[in-house]
């Protein structure tokens, strides 16, 4: 059996080493031209983790998360979370780490598994024996099954379900990654600021890096097609904690990703015979859970369980699809209810929401914690006749 991969992103490498150790042939193609040589950060979740341990995925080149705190513009802190007992709990490490590093390792534990760059995806098409991919440069490609991996603005999506405008959330997305180097970011901590309609993260990703991100309520269009510079940036966050001034300043302008808040209502079908769909492409979530690079490892895993367990590489897909249909909803809806509580803006309500930030039980906040990170290794099983 053979898979083709559209996208070479974290979901669709992760499903590639998944497969990779199960003996399925694997050919991977991505629409970029070449590697980013910038990039930003993010947070692998310990439901991540647990998968790429599984999959003997190194990790070492982030930062295990050990204090995660919620401050004040500020900079006090109003609720030092459990981060470190809900990893115990778990049995896996929170790893924040460079998406480019996340990338390299994911691409090295690949091994040889042909990755092709500069493959835009055109159409693809169901045959006797499999499926035909067909790329804007003219370049053909064929295997038993197809998988889209191809983020939010996936064409695999598209054609299996139509094209459709994605959801706007009303705010945008700064982030950036930067030498940073600095006692108030101690090695294993993260910091989220949250002000009135205005959000920043700061975090330590190892090796001397910070991962800092910021987020502005802003009418969807402005959102959508922001084109402001660090000057910008650096005014919004102006007289919040020094730290947070002090990275924006250390931030190479270039180095500044701005993307707006968006996801996509959930998908109930994901494929249609020898397609299926994996991470961003299938169920694109807001950020506030931390949940989306997560979800899409989840995902690879489980689609390669599927696929090495079961005799019919179809039915596998559909299996795959609902093993992780609930699991993803859930995350998709609660990552949106977490994002309309950080970004509020009437200073009453924001008042109310720090309020019960400080006064709520450890229990609560262990638990709200722990449950989308909850994750429990398919169970292998042999090949049926």
């Amino acid at each position: 059996m053979k898979v083709i991969i559209i996208g070479a992103g974290i979901g669709g490498l992760t499903a590639a080493v998944a497969l990779l150790r199960q003996g399925i042939e694997v050919e991977v193609f991505e629409a970029a031209p070449e590697w980013r040589d910038t990039g930003t950060g993010l947070g692998l979740a310990s439901n991540a983790t647990k998968v790429l341990h599984a999959l003997d995925v190194d990790l070492s080149a982030g930062s295990s998360l050990e204090h995660f705190s919620i401050r004040t513009t500020t900079g006090k802190q109003l609720r030092e979370l459990p981060i470190g007992a809900v990893t115990r709990e778990l049995g896996s490490p929170v790893v924040n780490i460079h998406r480019n590093d996340l990338i390299a390792t994911l691409r090295k534990s690949a091994a040889d598994t042909p990755i092709h760059l500069g493959a835009q995806l055109r159409s693809y098409s169901a045959t006797g024996t499999g499926v035909s991919a067909i790329f804007e440069d003219g370049r053909t490609a064929h295997g038993e099954l197809l998988i889209g991996a191809d983020g939010i603005g996936s064409q695999v999506r598209a054609q299996l379900a139509g094209h459709a405008p994605v959801t706007e959330h009303g705010y945008v997305c700064w982030l950036a990654t930067v030498p940073f180097r600095d006692p108030r970011l101690p090695p294993g901590h993260a910091y989220h600021y949250w002000g009135r309609g205005l959000r920043f993260g700061l975090l330590d990703i190892g090796g001397g890096q910070a991962y800092w991100w910021g987020t502005r309520n802003l009418p969807t269009a402005l959102a959508r097609e922001w084109n402001g510079g660090k000057a910008e940036i650096a005014a919004a966050f102006a007289g919040w904690a020094p730290e947070v001034g002090e990275v924006i300043e250390r931030t190479p302008e270039d180095a500044i990703v701005s993307v707006p808040a968006q996801d996509r209502p959930f998908l109930d079908v994901w494929g249609d015979g020898p397609v299926t769909l994996l991470g961003d492409a299938a169920h694109p979530m807001l950020t506030s859970l931390s949940q989306g690079g997560s979800s899409s490892v989840e995902d690879g895993f489980v689609l390669a369980h599927h696929l090495s367990t079961e005799s019919d590489p179809v039915g596998a897909l559909r299996n795959y699809e609902n093993a992780r249909r609930d699991r993803t909803r859930m995350l998709v809806t609660e990552s949106r209810r977490l994002s309309k509580l950080e970004q509020i803006e009437n200073p009453l309500v924001v008042r109310i929401r720090d309020a019960a930030v400080r006064a709520a039980p450890l229990a609560v906040l262990r638990r709200q914690n722990s449950a989308p990170m909850r994750f429990e290794l398919p169970v292998e099983r042999p090949v049926g006749p």
